[in-house]
């Protein structure tokens, strides 16, 4: 289940312009050039490049470091000198604790990162482990030329591939134990290719799915791989970033998601779960 490419189209020159919503973490805001004959619909721009942008945010020198004012984890965003291959990166300093009623941590932002890149969802952006300022945290690649989820007019990209990611999104958030998708962590570029961004909540150890987007739809190559996962492949992929609990809780909920969808099955028929 490989994510869709982005596809060589190009938009007229006055056609688009960057409308976007600051996300809770500090993802989404446009670019500074303005749209033009050369904008690009697609802004998953790092497929390929993975290795570079994570040595970027890992290691290459901020420029520019300034308060995003949206959202309850208050990020940061950085800004790195022109001539690689990110221009500016989210930054999340949250050591492992429970603030305001909710367990968070910046390692959870890296896990998610590293779940998408085994599960080849292709939907999390970069993100690595960073020293700033003798802070511990999170940089997570800045998506530029997004848009930010509204809620009171939902996006409705092109059928059937809207409602693929739309199931994965909720197979993804199921599985990590995401009780924080809401609109001002969604973000879908021109291309309708749809963002997951923000996941300090996520991945604790509890088992249950409860409070999280129900299951409906099941985007078969994806629920494969998961289905497939086994404690190995966790603990290689995400043993830095996660406890052995977290880890053991992230397969229950699995095996629970696996409940679910046989019910599915066994009321609708294959052929309305599964999305091939």
């Amino acid at each position: 289940m490989p994510a869709r490419p982005c596809r060589p189209l190009l938009l007229a020159a006055g056609l688009f312009v960057a409308s976007v919503t600051a996300a809770a973490a500090g993802q989404g805001a446009p670019a500074s050039t303005a749209a033009s004959s050369a904008t690009t619909l697609c802004a998953r721009v790092w497929t390929g490049k993975e290795a570079a942008i994570e040595h970027q945010l890992a290691t290459a020198s901020v420029v520019t470091m300034e308060a995003v004012p949206i959202g309850v984890t208050k990020p940061q965003r950085g800004t790195f000198a022109p001539g690689g291959p990110a221009s500016r990166f989210a930054w999340k300093a949250l050591p492992p604790s429970r603030r305001n009623g909710f367990s968070e941590s910046y390692k959870a932002e890296i896990a998610a990162y590293h779940l998408d890149r085994l599960l080849g969802l292709g939907m999390v952006p970069p993100v690595v482990e960073r020293t700033i300022d003798g802070k511990v945290g999170a940089a997570v690649y800045w998506i530029e030329n997004t848009t930010g989820w509204n809620k009171d007019k939902p996006a409705q990209g092109p059928e059937p591939e809207w409602s693929k990611q739309v199931s994965r999104m909720k197979l993804f958030d199921q599985l990590i134990a995401n009780i924080d998708r809401n609109q001002g962590n969604l973000l879908y570029d021109r291309d309708w290719h749809l963002f997951l961004i923000d996941h300090s909540r996520a991945f604790t150890s509890r088992t249950t799915t409860d409070g999280i987007s129900a299951i409906n739809t099941v985007d078969r190559g994806l629920w494969t791989k998961m289905d497939a996962l086994t404690a190995d492949d966790l603990s290689r992929a995400l043993g830095a970033w996660l406890s052995t609990a977290e880890q053991q809780a992230l397969l229950k909920r699995r095996d629970r998601m696996r409940e679910t969808i046989e019910k599915l099955v066994k009321q609708k028929g294959a052929s309305r779960v599964f999305l091939d």
